[in-house]
């Protein structure tokens, strides 16, 4: 086993070891709960590392980084998930090697998937990504749809041709009422998750936590959690 390898190896352990003691102590079976990894900034031979050592869900932010990875790692038995701001004049290239997108926020982006998954026949994944920071925009710095957008939104993706409506996905807010009180912010994604499935009950995907936070987005019941650094390492920026 390569150093490299060894390394994920240990971390990919340590994950899976928080992920089953917050499972434990929310009274959640482990299996309730997928791990993504967030493999962005990395290089495919890590994705090749990852997927050796069992893990099936990976997730990018930027599609120039992550459709030459996607097909580098084509051969592999993996789910794409693509959980950044998505402009439209990407959405060719995302549906092209994308199983999910976890950041549907507006009209226009559901539209332009639609089309482009119709047109590869592909059916495509979709979550609304929901900002608990929304203003009066509607929307947050991150990106995503405040609370009341939901369901208009909700609605146009589950009757949009190729696209699957599966659930709900949110990052902590640095802002606003929830800043800095992540356990309470995922509850509060529960609390629409459960308003959502009255409509959709197929829709029952929650993607929430990151490395810093998977524990209380378990404890919330969320079905996905996202992790990059602790299982990947920090990597220095490049350039």
């Amino acid at each position: 086993m390569t150093d490299r390898k060894q390394e994920i190896a240990v971390n990919l352990a340590r994950v899976e070891e928080r992920i089953a003691a917050a499972c434990a102590a929310a009274g959640r079976k482990r299996e309730e709960v997928t791990l993504i990894v967030v493999t962005k900034t990395y290089p495919a031979s890590d994705v090749r590392t990852l997927a050796e050592l069992g893990v099936r869900h990976v997730a990018e932010n930027k599609d120039q980084d992550a459709a030459p990875k996607a097909a580098d790692c084509a051969d592999l038995p993996l789910s794409w998930h693509f959980v950044g701001q998505l402009q439209t004049n990407k959405v060719r290239s995302v549906v092209g090697y994308a199983d999910v997108v976890q950041s549907v926020d507006r009209s226009r982006l559901v539209t332009a998937l639609s089309k482009e998954a119709e047109r590869s026949g592909r059916e495509l994944g979709c979550l609304i990504q929901v900002a608990l920071d929304a203003g009066v925009s509607g929307r947050g710095e991150r990106g995503g749809v405040g609370p009341g957008g939901i369901g208009e939104l909700a609605d146009l993706v589950a009757g949009a041709p190729g696209l699957r409506l599966d659930g709900l996905m949110t990052v902590a807010p640095l802002t606003g009422e929830y800043a800095g009180r992540q356990q309470e912010a995922f509850g509060r994604l529960m609390d629409l998750s459960t308003d959502l499935r009255r409509a959709h009950p197929a829709a029952n995907m929650v993607s929430a936590g990151m490395s810093a936070d998977l524990e209380q987005a378990v404890a919330a019941g969320a079905t996905h959690v996202r992790v990059g650094t602790a299982v990947l390492g920090v990597r220095p920026r490049l350039g």
